[in-house]
């Protein structure tokens, strides 16, 4: 039971004031905020297919505790997370290589390319966000196997 921060009284948990001598009590810290509380687990998924800004999801889903033991929806998270490094792949590293050192400078390849693999992944993402929409499971043939361990990693 709880004391009066200023007489030393017994108060009551809920109490904000002493009965006694009318002091304001300290509120007590209470759970902290679970934020995924009306949200359902193929949406909290869904928000993690969000091109390009779905690893904010992602990362939260991973973070919260209460989808700590779902184990489909950290797989979705895990995979929209390695969707979103694949696209950061081929806009940092792919895109600048093609324009710097395989064809000279204006030819249309150099541009093709790396168009069609952010197409690609950007694809991927919008074939995802309509699987998890209709409540089915589906893994990508590299980036799924890689979500796969990293849900199993951690249990």
């Amino acid at each position: 039971m709880p004391y009066c921060c200023k007489c030393g009284k017994t108060v009551g948990d809920q109490d904000l004031f002493c009965a006694v001598c009318g002091a304001k009590q300290p509120v007590a810290a209470g759970s902290p905020a679970n934020y995924f509380t009306g949200v359902s687990s193929r949406t909290s998924a869904l928000l993690c297919y969000i091109p390009i800004v779905g690893w904010i999801a992602a990362i939260v889903v991973l973070a919260s505790a209460r989808f700590r033991n779902d184990h489909t929806v950290r797989f979705h998270a895990f995979q929209g997370l390695y969707i979103f490094v694949a696209w950061l792949i081929v806009d940092w590293v792919v895109s600048p290589m093609f324009h710097v050192t395989f064809f000279m400078p204006g030819f249309p390849m150099s541009r093709i390319l790396p168009a069609i693999l952010k197409l690609l992944v950007f694809g991927s993402w919008i074939f995802m966000m309509i699987k998890v929409s209709h409540d089915e499971n589906f893994k990508l043939p590299l980036l799924g196997e890689l979500a796969e361990r990293s849900v199993s990693e951690q249990r």
